[in-house]
């Protein structure tokens, strides 16, 4: 009796193992909470990014070559050169 009852034993033992896993493992039904918290944060990343992609986009489309805007062109070259004209004044904004 004691060995027909080994394989059913087993096979429960197994189900058991991968029934626990599909609820509490690392990809279970437990953590779907979790990855719906990621997704949220990053979302919220993607956006600040994109943004920031869109700033940086418009800037650089400032800055063709073809047809440059000339308000950005002498932005950038007095800030990288650190050269004012004797009649400006700066106001620091830090």
């Amino acid at each position: 009796m004691l060995r027909s009852a080994i394989v059913p034993a087993l096979v429960v033992a197994v189900m058991a193992f991968f029934g626990g896993y599909a609820v509490l493992g690392r990809n279970g039904a437990l953590a779907y909470g979790d990855y719906k918290r990621q997704l949220v944060r990053r979302q919220v990343e993607f956006q600040a990014l994109d943004k920031q992609r869109t700033e940086l986009r418009n800037r650089v489309a400032l800055l063709d070559p073809r047809h440059a805007n000339p308000d950005m062109v002498d932005e950038l070259a007095r800030k990288k050169l650190n050269v004012v004209n004797p009649d400006e004044v700066i106001v620091p904004l830090q």
